[in-house]
Protein backbone atom coordinates (compact mmCIF):
# COMPACT_ATOMS: atom_id res chain seq x y z
CA UNK A 1 0.00 0.00 0.00
CA UNK A 2 1.36 3.73 -0.59
CA UNK A 3 0.41 6.41 1.33
CA UNK A 4 -2.43 7.90 -0.84
CA UNK A 5 -3.02 11.56 1.89
CA UNK A 6 -6.78 12.03 0.80
CA UNK A 7 -7.44 14.69 2.50
CA UNK A 8 -3.50 16.55 1.07
CA UNK A 9 -4.42 20.10 0.94
CA UNK A 10 -7.79 20.41 2.95
CA UNK A 11 -7.16 22.90 6.00
CA UNK A 12 -9.07 22.94 8.75
CA UNK A 13 -9.89 24.65 11.60
CA UNK A 14 -10.63 23.06 15.01
CA UNK A 15 -12.70 25.91 17.41
CA UNK A 16 -14.83 23.01 18.74
CA UNK A 17 -13.70 21.89 22.50
CA UNK A 18 -14.07 18.96 24.45
CA UNK A 19 -14.43 15.38 22.36
CA UNK A 20 -16.54 15.25 19.26
CA UNK A 21 -15.82 18.25 17.62
CA UNK A 22 -12.26 17.42 17.83
CA UNK A 23 -12.30 13.79 17.50
CA UNK A 24 -13.45 14.78 13.92
CA UNK A 25 -10.99 16.56 13.08
CA UNK A 26 -8.89 13.61 14.09
CA UNK A 27 -10.21 11.72 11.70
CA UNK A 28 -10.22 14.37 8.84
CA UNK A 29 -6.12 14.75 9.56
CA UNK A 30 -5.72 10.48 10.04
CA UNK A 31 -6.10 10.98 5.59
CA UNK A 32 -3.74 14.24 5.58
CA UNK A 33 -5.39 17.49 6.35
CA UNK A 34 -3.81 20.09 7.89
CA UNK A 35 -6.00 20.90 11.08
CA UNK A 36 -4.95 23.82 13.06
CA UNK A 37 -6.26 23.41 17.36
CA UNK A 38 -7.76 27.13 17.92
CA UNK A 39 -7.83 27.29 22.08
CA UNK A 40 -8.38 29.90 24.46
CA UNK A 41 -5.53 31.23 26.37
CA UNK A 42 -6.81 29.00 29.47
CA UNK A 43 -6.43 25.65 26.74
CA UNK A 44 -9.25 23.18 26.06
CA UNK A 45 -10.94 21.94 29.38
CA UNK A 46 -10.21 18.93 28.12
CA UNK A 47 -6.78 19.00 28.93
CA UNK A 48 -7.27 18.33 32.49
CA UNK A 49 -10.01 15.67 31.58
CA UNK A 50 -8.25 12.98 32.71
CA UNK A 51 -7.22 14.68 35.85
CA UNK A 52 -11.22 14.25 36.94
CA UNK A 53 -12.64 11.25 38.42
CA UNK A 54 -13.86 8.59 37.11
CA UNK A 55 -11.16 9.32 34.48
CA UNK A 56 -8.69 6.75 34.90
CA UNK A 57 -5.75 8.02 36.51
CA UNK A 58 -2.00 8.65 34.98
CA UNK A 59 0.70 11.15 34.84
CA UNK A 60 0.21 11.21 30.81
CA UNK A 61 -2.82 13.36 28.98
CA UNK A 62 -3.69 10.37 27.15
CA UNK A 63 -7.52 12.02 26.17
CA UNK A 64 -5.18 14.64 24.90
CA UNK A 65 -3.13 12.93 23.01
CA UNK A 66 -6.41 11.08 21.25
CA UNK A 67 -8.43 13.77 20.40
CA UNK A 68 -6.22 16.42 19.39
CA UNK A 69 -3.44 14.72 17.46
CA UNK A 70 -1.57 15.36 14.03
CA UNK A 71 -2.85 18.67 15.05
CA UNK A 72 -1.04 22.36 15.16
CA UNK A 73 -1.76 24.34 18.22
CA UNK A 74 -3.07 28.15 18.25
CA UNK A 75 -3.83 29.94 21.22
CA UNK A 76 -6.45 32.66 20.36
CA UNK A 77 -8.47 35.04 22.95
CA UNK A 78 -11.62 35.39 20.83
CA UNK A 79 -12.74 37.93 23.21
CA UNK A 80 -9.75 40.80 22.22
CA UNK A 81 -10.91 43.23 19.66
CA UNK A 82 -8.07 41.98 17.68
CA UNK A 83 -9.30 38.28 17.48
CA UNK A 84 -11.43 39.34 14.87
CA UNK A 85 -9.28 40.23 12.01
CA UNK A 86 -7.51 36.80 13.23
CA UNK A 87 -10.51 34.65 12.98
CA UNK A 88 -11.24 36.34 9.45
CA UNK A 89 -7.74 34.96 8.04
CA UNK A 90 -8.15 32.04 9.14
CA UNK A 91 -11.39 31.43 7.84
CA UNK A 92 -10.57 32.80 4.65
CA UNK A 93 -7.44 30.26 5.03
CA UNK A 94 -9.87 26.96 5.98
CA UNK A 95 -11.84 24.50 4.22
CA UNK A 96 -13.05 23.17 6.90
CA UNK A 97 -14.44 25.16 10.08
CA UNK A 98 -15.48 22.76 13.03
CA UNK A 99 -17.18 24.54 16.31
CA UNK A 100 -19.38 23.57 18.99
CA UNK A 101 -19.39 27.09 21.22
CA UNK A 102 -22.79 27.37 22.50
CA UNK A 103 -25.07 29.92 19.90
CA UNK A 104 -25.73 32.63 22.98
CA UNK A 105 -21.65 32.66 23.01
CA UNK A 106 -21.08 32.10 19.35
CA UNK A 107 -23.36 35.32 18.47
CA UNK A 108 -21.78 37.65 21.16
CA UNK A 109 -18.14 36.37 19.35
CA UNK A 110 -19.36 36.97 16.02
CA UNK A 111 -18.59 33.19 15.23
CA UNK A 112 -22.25 32.16 13.65
CA UNK A 113 -22.47 30.76 10.14
CA UNK A 114 -23.98 34.17 8.98
CA UNK A 115 -21.21 36.02 10.50
CA UNK A 116 -18.27 34.11 8.99
CA UNK A 117 -19.85 32.58 5.77
CA UNK A 118 -18.96 35.60 3.66
CA UNK A 119 -15.80 35.78 3.84
CA UNK A 120 -15.46 32.57 2.35
CA UNK A 121 -18.02 31.31 0.57
CA UNK A 122 -16.83 27.72 -0.28
CA UNK A 123 -16.78 27.08 3.90
CA UNK A 124 -17.67 23.85 5.36
CA UNK A 125 -19.22 24.91 8.59
CA UNK A 126 -19.19 21.91 11.21
CA UNK A 127 -21.14 22.71 13.68
CA UNK A 128 -21.96 20.27 16.63
CA UNK A 129 -24.27 20.84 19.82
CA UNK A 130 -26.07 18.77 22.84
CA UNK A 131 -29.18 18.73 21.82
CA UNK A 132 -30.05 20.08 18.19
CA UNK A 133 -29.97 23.60 16.91
CA UNK A 134 -33.88 24.08 17.17
CA UNK A 135 -36.55 23.30 19.88
CA UNK A 136 -37.05 24.47 23.63
CA UNK A 137 -33.95 23.03 24.82
CA UNK A 138 -31.80 23.55 22.06
CA UNK A 139 -29.82 25.97 24.43
CA UNK A 140 -28.97 23.20 27.35
CA UNK A 141 -25.45 22.43 27.56
CA UNK A 142 -24.90 18.85 27.20
CA UNK A 143 -22.35 16.51 27.06
CA UNK A 144 -22.10 12.83 26.11
CA UNK A 145 -23.44 11.47 29.27
CA UNK A 146 -26.56 13.87 29.50
CA UNK A 147 -27.97 14.11 25.52
CA UNK A 148 -26.24 10.88 23.44
CA UNK A 149 -26.70 8.37 26.57
CA UNK A 150 -29.36 9.71 28.99
CA UNK A 151 -32.02 11.68 26.73
CA UNK A 152 -31.95 9.51 23.75
CA UNK A 153 -32.89 5.91 26.00
CA UNK A 154 -29.62 4.31 26.09
CA UNK A 155 -29.39 4.19 29.35
CA UNK A 156 -32.70 3.09 30.48
CA UNK A 157 -32.03 -0.12 28.65
CA UNK A 158 -28.27 -0.71 29.07
CA UNK A 159 -29.18 -2.80 32.26
CA UNK A 160 -30.62 -5.56 33.72
CA UNK A 161 -33.89 -5.82 35.92
CA UNK A 162 -33.88 -4.22 38.85
CA UNK A 163 -30.33 -2.37 38.54
CA UNK A 164 -30.20 1.27 38.18
CA UNK A 165 -29.52 2.91 35.53
CA UNK A 166 -25.54 3.04 36.07
CA UNK A 167 -22.49 5.54 34.83
CA UNK A 168 -22.02 5.22 31.07
CA UNK A 169 -18.71 5.07 30.01
CA UNK A 170 -16.70 8.53 29.61
CA UNK A 171 -16.39 9.90 25.89
CA UNK A 172 -18.36 6.56 24.09
CA UNK A 173 -21.44 8.89 22.67
CA UNK A 174 -18.87 11.73 21.75
CA UNK A 175 -16.69 9.42 19.60
CA UNK A 176 -19.89 8.09 17.96
CA UNK A 177 -21.16 11.64 17.38
CA UNK A 178 -17.31 12.47 15.94
CA UNK A 179 -17.83 9.83 13.17
CA UNK A 180 -21.72 11.54 12.65
CA UNK A 181 -20.12 15.06 12.27
CA UNK A 182 -17.28 13.73 9.57
CA UNK A 183 -19.80 12.25 7.67
CA UNK A 184 -21.53 15.54 7.41
CA UNK A 185 -18.36 17.45 6.69
CA UNK A 186 -17.10 14.86 4.22
CA UNK A 187 -21.01 14.92 2.32
CA UNK A 188 -20.87 18.87 2.24
CA UNK A 189 -17.40 18.47 0.75
CA UNK A 190 -18.37 16.42 -2.10
CA UNK A 191 -21.59 18.73 -2.39
CA UNK A 192 -18.55 21.63 -2.58
CA UNK A 193 -16.91 19.34 -5.58
CA UNK A 194 -20.17 19.31 -7.71
CA UNK A 195 -21.37 23.01 -6.99
CA UNK A 196 -18.44 25.29 -5.69
CA UNK A 197 -20.47 25.88 -2.85
CA UNK A 198 -20.09 26.02 0.92
CA UNK A 199 -22.39 24.21 3.54
CA UNK A 200 -23.30 24.74 7.24
CA UNK A 201 -23.82 21.10 8.47
CA UNK A 202 -24.19 20.16 11.93
CA UNK A 203 -25.10 16.78 13.78
CA UNK A 204 -25.83 16.56 18.17
CA UNK A 205 -24.92 14.14 20.78
CA UNK A 206 -29.08 13.41 21.07
CA UNK A 207 -29.31 12.32 17.45
CA UNK A 208 -26.64 10.52 16.86
CA UNK A 209 -27.77 8.51 20.66
CA UNK A 210 -31.23 7.90 18.92
CA UNK A 211 -29.55 6.76 15.65
CA UNK A 212 -27.56 4.24 17.69
CA UNK A 213 -30.61 3.12 19.59
CA UNK A 214 -32.57 3.74 16.29
CA UNK A 215 -33.96 -0.05 16.38
CA UNK A 216 -35.70 0.29 19.70
CA UNK A 217 -36.56 4.22 19.08
CA UNK A 218 -38.12 2.80 15.82
CA UNK A 219 -40.24 -0.06 17.73
CA UNK A 220 -41.68 2.89 19.85
CA UNK A 221 -42.77 4.77 17.50
CA UNK A 222 -44.33 1.20 15.69
CA UNK A 223 -46.09 1.08 19.09
CA UNK A 224 -44.75 -2.28 20.17
CA UNK A 225 -44.72 -3.80 22.59
CA UNK A 226 -41.29 -4.19 24.51
CA UNK A 227 -40.14 -6.97 26.58
CA UNK A 228 -38.85 -5.99 30.81
CA UNK A 229 -35.56 -4.94 31.29
CA UNK A 230 -33.23 -8.03 30.53
CA UNK A 231 -33.22 -10.41 33.31
CA UNK A 232 -29.92 -12.67 33.18
CA UNK A 233 -31.75 -15.71 35.19
CA UNK A 234 -35.07 -15.62 33.10
CA UNK A 235 -33.89 -13.89 29.68
CA UNK A 236 -36.82 -13.99 26.67
CA UNK A 237 -34.12 -16.06 25.58
CA UNK A 238 -31.76 -18.20 26.98
CA UNK A 239 -29.71 -18.86 23.66
CA UNK A 240 -29.17 -14.56 23.46
CA UNK A 241 -27.69 -13.79 27.34
CA UNK A 242 -24.80 -13.83 29.17
CA UNK A 243 -22.79 -16.84 31.13
CA UNK A 244 -20.07 -17.05 33.61
CA UNK A 245 -16.93 -19.90 32.27
CA UNK A 246 -14.90 -21.27 35.63
CA UNK A 247 -12.28 -18.58 35.06
CA UNK A 248 -15.16 -16.30 36.13
CA UNK A 249 -14.70 -14.80 33.07
CA UNK A 250 -18.09 -13.78 31.03
CA UNK A 251 -19.26 -13.86 27.60
CA UNK A 252 -22.21 -13.88 25.26
CA UNK A 253 -23.88 -16.25 23.18
CA UNK A 254 -25.97 -15.47 20.61
CA UNK A 255 -27.92 -17.70 18.70
CA UNK A 256 -30.69 -18.14 15.84
CA UNK A 257 -32.53 -20.74 16.57
CA UNK A 258 -31.15 -23.32 13.91
CA UNK A 259 -28.35 -23.20 15.80
CA UNK A 260 -29.74 -24.81 19.44
CA UNK A 261 -28.55 -28.50 18.20
CA UNK A 262 -25.61 -27.26 17.46
CA UNK A 263 -24.93 -25.80 20.45
CA UNK A 264 -26.44 -28.33 22.78
CA UNK A 265 -23.99 -30.86 20.99
CA UNK A 266 -21.32 -28.86 21.20
CA UNK A 267 -21.36 -28.47 25.21
CA UNK A 268 -22.12 -32.12 25.53
CA UNK A 269 -25.95 -31.83 26.38
CA UNK A 270 -27.32 -33.66 23.29
CA UNK A 271 -29.91 -34.95 25.59
CA UNK A 272 -31.50 -31.24 25.94
CA UNK A 273 -32.80 -31.78 22.25
CA UNK A 274 -35.26 -34.72 23.54
CA UNK A 275 -35.99 -32.70 26.54
CA UNK A 276 -39.63 -31.42 25.66
CA UNK A 277 -39.03 -27.97 27.72
CA UNK A 278 -36.72 -27.11 24.81
CA UNK A 279 -38.56 -28.91 22.10
CA UNK A 280 -39.04 -25.33 20.12
CA UNK A 281 -38.30 -21.45 20.41
CA UNK A 282 -41.69 -21.13 21.91
CA UNK A 283 -41.29 -23.71 25.03
CA UNK A 284 -37.50 -22.10 25.03
CA UNK A 285 -38.80 -19.26 25.99
CA UNK A 286 -41.17 -20.32 27.95
CA UNK A 287 -38.70 -21.90 30.08
CA UNK A 288 -36.05 -19.97 29.73
CA UNK A 289 -35.37 -19.38 33.41
CA UNK A 290 -34.58 -23.43 33.50
CA UNK A 291 -32.70 -23.77 30.37
CA UNK A 292 -30.31 -20.75 31.72
CA UNK A 293 -29.79 -22.91 35.03
CA UNK A 294 -28.72 -25.82 32.68
CA UNK A 295 -26.23 -24.19 31.01
CA UNK A 296 -25.41 -21.67 33.78
CA UNK A 297 -24.21 -25.29 35.63
CA UNK A 298 -22.52 -26.41 31.95
CA UNK A 299 -20.62 -23.01 31.53
CA UNK A 300 -19.35 -22.93 34.85
CA UNK A 301 -17.65 -26.52 34.99
CA UNK A 302 -14.77 -25.32 32.44
CA UNK A 303 -12.74 -22.43 31.77
CA UNK A 304 -13.31 -19.87 28.78
CA UNK A 305 -10.51 -21.45 26.94
CA UNK A 306 -12.09 -24.44 26.88
CA UNK A 307 -15.25 -22.90 25.24
CA UNK A 308 -13.50 -20.74 23.44
CA UNK A 309 -12.05 -23.85 21.64
CA UNK A 310 -15.71 -25.63 21.53
CA UNK A 311 -17.92 -22.49 20.38
CA UNK A 312 -14.94 -21.92 17.60
CA UNK A 313 -14.86 -25.58 16.07
CA UNK A 314 -18.89 -25.59 15.96
CA UNK A 315 -19.08 -22.29 14.51
CA UNK A 316 -21.35 -20.75 17.22
CA UNK A 317 -21.14 -16.75 17.92
CA UNK A 318 -20.38 -15.75 20.82
CA UNK A 319 -18.33 -12.69 22.33
CA UNK A 320 -15.93 -12.76 25.31
CA UNK A 321 -16.02 -9.46 27.67
CA UNK A 322 -13.06 -7.94 28.02
CA UNK A 323 -11.81 -5.16 30.20
CA UNK A 324 -9.56 -2.56 28.69
CA UNK A 325 -6.58 -4.07 29.58
CA UNK A 326 -7.55 -7.10 27.63
CA UNK A 327 -8.50 -5.35 25.11
CA UNK A 328 -5.44 -3.57 24.45
CA UNK A 329 -3.78 -7.14 24.20
CA UNK A 330 -6.00 -8.37 21.58
CA UNK A 331 -4.29 -9.22 18.18
CA UNK A 332 -7.12 -8.52 15.78
CA UNK A 333 -6.11 -4.67 17.36
CA UNK A 334 -3.00 -4.79 15.79
CA UNK A 335 -3.98 -6.41 12.78
CA UNK A 336 -6.67 -3.70 11.54
CA UNK A 337 -4.30 -0.81 13.03
CA UNK A 338 -7.09 -0.48 15.37
CA UNK A 339 -3.74 0.53 18.06
CA UNK A 340 -1.04 2.89 16.46
CA UNK A 341 2.08 3.98 17.16
CA UNK A 342 1.78 7.54 18.34
CA UNK A 343 4.91 9.82 17.61
CA UNK A 344 6.12 12.35 20.11
CA UNK A 345 3.94 12.23 22.99
CA UNK A 346 6.84 10.62 25.47
CA UNK A 347 5.94 9.03 28.91
CA UNK A 348 4.19 5.82 28.42
CA UNK A 349 2.08 7.41 25.50
CA UNK A 350 3.86 5.04 22.53
CA UNK A 351 0.49 4.14 20.79
CA UNK A 352 -2.72 5.43 20.25
CA UNK A 353 -6.45 4.55 19.22
CA UNK A 354 -6.66 4.89 15.27
CA UNK A 355 -10.03 6.23 13.93
CA UNK A 356 -12.59 3.40 12.79
CA UNK A 357 -12.29 4.04 8.73
CA UNK A 358 -10.14 2.17 6.35
CA UNK A 359 -9.61 3.21 2.60
CA UNK A 360 -8.04 0.05 1.36
CA UNK A 361 -5.08 0.87 -0.53
CA UNK A 362 -4.54 4.02 1.63
CA UNK A 363 -2.31 4.09 4.65
CA UNK A 364 -3.05 6.80 6.95
CA UNK A 365 -0.66 9.64 8.27
CA UNK A 366 1.41 9.03 11.17
CA UNK A 367 0.10 9.80 14.76
CA UNK A 368 1.73 12.69 15.76
CA UNK A 369 1.48 13.66 19.95
CA UNK A 370 -0.84 16.60 20.33
CA UNK A 371 -0.11 19.84 20.55
CA UNK A 372 1.38 22.46 23.36
CA UNK A 373 -1.30 25.17 24.02
CA UNK A 374 -0.23 27.82 21.71
CA UNK A 375 2.62 25.61 20.32
CA UNK A 376 2.76 27.02 16.77
CA UNK A 377 1.18 30.25 17.24
CA UNK A 378 3.52 32.33 15.47
CA UNK A 379 3.98 29.65 12.73
CA UNK A 380 0.69 29.85 11.98
CA UNK A 381 0.11 34.09 12.22
CA UNK A 382 2.86 33.85 9.49
CA UNK A 383 0.99 31.99 7.61
CA UNK A 384 -2.15 33.69 7.51
CA UNK A 385 0.19 36.36 6.44
CA UNK A 386 0.69 38.98 9.81
CA UNK A 387 3.87 39.92 9.86
CA UNK A 388 6.71 40.91 12.72
CA UNK A 389 5.06 43.67 14.49
CA UNK A 390 1.66 43.37 13.17
CA UNK A 391 2.11 39.27 15.54
CA UNK A 392 4.41 41.41 18.33
CA UNK A 393 1.00 43.60 18.81
CA UNK A 394 -1.25 40.61 19.03
CA UNK A 395 0.99 39.26 21.57
CA UNK A 396 1.46 42.32 23.76
CA UNK A 397 -2.40 42.96 23.56
CA UNK A 398 -3.18 39.29 24.59
CA UNK A 399 -5.34 38.39 21.47
CA UNK A 400 -2.22 35.45 21.20
CA UNK A 401 -0.49 34.41 24.34
CA UNK A 402 3.24 33.76 23.63
CA UNK A 403 3.29 30.24 23.96
CA UNK A 404 4.76 28.42 26.85
CA UNK A 405 7.70 25.98 26.16
CA UNK A 406 6.49 22.39 25.56
CA UNK A 407 5.78 20.43 28.76
CA UNK A 408 8.37 17.51 29.59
Amino acid sequence: MATDNIFAGLKVVDLASFIAGPAAAVILSDFGADVIKVEPPTGDTWRIGYKVPPQPRSKDNYPWHLNNRNKRGLSLDLKSPQAQEVLRRLVVWADVLIVNTPHPAREKLKLGYDDVAPWNPRLIYADVTGYGDSGPDAQLPGFDLTAYWARSGLLSLTRDAGAPPTFPVTGSGDHATAVSLYSAIVTALYRRERTGKGSYVTTSLLSAGVWASGVMAQAALAEATFFPLHDRANPPNATLNVYRAADDTWFLIVLTPDKWPALSNAIGRPDLLADARFADPAKQAANSGQLTAILDQTFAAQPMAHWIEVFEHAHLTFGVVQAPADVIKDPQLKANDIVVPLEGAGGNLNLTIGSPLQVHGVIKAPARRAPELGEHSEEILKQLGFNAGEIDSLHAGGTVPKAPGRAA
